[in-house]
């Protein structure tokens, strides 16, 4: 493996990059999955490898995956537009039918404290839905795919009819209407790092959903809601509409994903806790 960065502020031209040779893009499932999973490597040693701790880690790891991500989306499907967390928004993206939204690096705080709890989202949309998508769960060695037989980890069978519900919300922002809804439903709520290894609990059977609301970005939602989907759980707005991809402005305030069976349920809790 090339030699990891040792400083922060920034890759640097000997900073580590997805092998071109070992990835597969016969479909764009199988490109997702790939990147997802290479990125998520490539993450790890760069946690193990770097003499950084902190914000300064965190820094490192954004752009090293997101330099690596672009070059192997560039190399792969270079007509596709891309929109990323950790690069300028080109917004010659809309007038694109394909477009690659990525997260290179979705809890970058889990990451650079040392936790499990961070993901690589990378997903395709088209006319602004997604088509392919895979989410990586690098230090549980985890994916998750909008194809089945890509995924190294099934989805789990819901839990049992009269159990207590559990929500996961966000670590440091739940959403102000969790309270509420718990209340309403006799839920217990699950602090979790990260939008990925949050929708990833629900697909394990290890909570019912996920809620957010208060501010994300089309970056943080679009590979989990997709590979939630395929799963077949449910996932929109916390209003019930459907989520819409690549638009002018990509700020995508709120999320619910859940076990399909409860959807009635959550939407209508938060329509009165509202």
């Amino acid at each position: 493996m090339p030699r990891l960065p040792r400083t922060g502020g920034g890759c640097g031209a000997n900073a580590p990059a997805l092998p071109s040779t070992a990835i597969v893009a016969e479909t764009d499932e199988r490109l997702a999955a790939e990147l997802a999973r290479a990125a998520g490597e490539l993450l790890l040693a760069v946690r193990r490898g770097a003499r950084l701790f902190g914000a300064a880690l965190g820094a490192v790891g954004d752009g090293v995956s997101q330099q690596a991500l672009s070059a192997a989306l560039a190399e792969h499907r270079p007509r596709d537009a891309v929109l990323s967390e950790e690069q300028r928004d080109d917004r010659e993206r809309l007038a694109r039918r394909r477009v690659w939204i990525i997260d290179p690096l979705d809890g970058t705080r889990e990451f650079a404290a040392g936790l499990e709890e961070f993901a690589v989202h990378v997903a395709l949309c088209e006319d602004g839905v997604p088509s392919a998508a895979a989410v990586a769960l690098p230090a549980r060695g985890e994916l998750y795919c909008t194809s089945p037989h890509l995924s190294s980890t099934p989805a789990r069978a819901p839990a049992a009819a009269g159990a207590r519900l559990r929500i996961a919300v966000s670590r440091t922002r739940p959403p102000t209407q969790a309270a509420a809804v718990a209340a309403e439903l006799g839920a217990e709520l699950v602090p979790l790092g990260s939008a990925g290894f949050k929708a990833a609990a629900v697909l394990r059977g290890e909570v019912d959903a996920y809620l957010h609301a208060g501010g994300q970005y089309e970056w943080d939602s679009a590979a989990p809601a997709a590979v939630a989907l395929a799963a077949g759980l449910h996932a929109s707005r916390i209003d019930g509409s459907p989520l819409a991809y690549n638009r002018p402005d990509p700020l995508l305030p709120d999320l619910l994903i859940c076990r399909a069976a409860i959807a009635p349920r959550l939407l209508r809790a938060l329509a009165a806790t509202s």
